[in-house]
């Protein structure tokens, strides 16, 4: 028996990866976070698989499931939202597998900022101007953050920031990073990026606390601060330059 750990993407059902749907496709217990999960996404389990929807459910409810499955010889689909390498509380629930000899594979997904940069229709990294992703969040109740990463401390890089559970202390955010982007830094906020409700909001960094004042929804949001979001005058990428002497595209080297 193995449980299978599945990255369900960031919304939309059809940003599933083919080894996903595959996945769940061969399980007959499928558990997965039906708060960030959708629904379309469970169309691809047997017809006689247990449904489970975690959300309510602590880790050690979870783990029951798990255990359950697991002595009845029964493979387990394990969904979670985005990617598994970032934010998907995993790393908890492996720990505790390991502890009951049990397999498991992973399966990764595409994140939700690498949605939110589609939505938005740029690159995070630009030449010259980024070449560097930060994906953090603040402190919040789950867990504290370890004290060496803050945001002046990401902020100092100049790079591009994604900030995860953070909308909510937006104020504060825009005002520790703004001595060091400037004001008028290209900013945004996606709201449930591929979703069908998506929410996008572009501003200034001075002006992004404003521009979502209105905002009722506040959970699942992302905020993308840096120069790259906003680029226009950078030079181009030595990957096509005709120039560039690379391994597909070198010099004649003769005979």
């Amino acid at each position: 028996m193995t449980v299978h750990f599945v990255g369900a993407g960031p919304g939309a059902p059809d940003l599933l990866t083919l080894r996903g749907r595959d996945r769940i496709a061969a399980c007959a217990v499928c558990l997965y976070a039906g708060s960030l999960v959708p629904e379309e996404i469970l169309a691809h389990a047997p017809a006689e698989a247990r449904l489970v929807n975690t959300a309510p459910m602590t880790l050690d409810a979870i783990m029951d499931e798990i255990t359950a499955a697991h002595a009845r010889g029964l493979d387990v689909a394990r969904l979670h939202s985005g990617d598994l390498s970032v934010y998907s509380a995993v790393a908890e629930q492996l720990r505790r597998l390991d502890a009951a000899g049990i397999d498991y594979t992973l399966t990764p997904g595409v994140p939700a900022f690498s949605a939110a940069a589609a939505t938005l229709g740029c690159e995070l990294t630009v030449p010259e101007v980024a070449q560097s992703l930060v994906l953090t969040r603040t402190q919040g109740r789950a867990s504290s953050m370890p004290p060496k990463e803050t945001l002046e401390a990401f902020a100092a890089t100049g790079t591009t920031l994604a900030l995860h559970l953070s909308l909510h202390v937006l104020e504060d955010v825009a005002t520790r990073l703004t001595p060091w982007y400037g004001a008028d830094c290209p900013a945004a906020v996606v709201l449930r990026a591929s979703w069908p409700d998506e929410t996008v909001i572009r501003a200034p960094l001075s002006e992004l606390v404003e521009a979502t004042a209105s905002l009722t929804m506040r959970r699942s949001a992302l905020i993308l601060v840096g120069p790259a979001l906003g680029a226009t005058g950078f030079r181009e990428s030595a990957l096509y330059d005709p120039k560039h002497v690379r391994r597909y595209r070198g010099l004649d080297e003769g005979p």
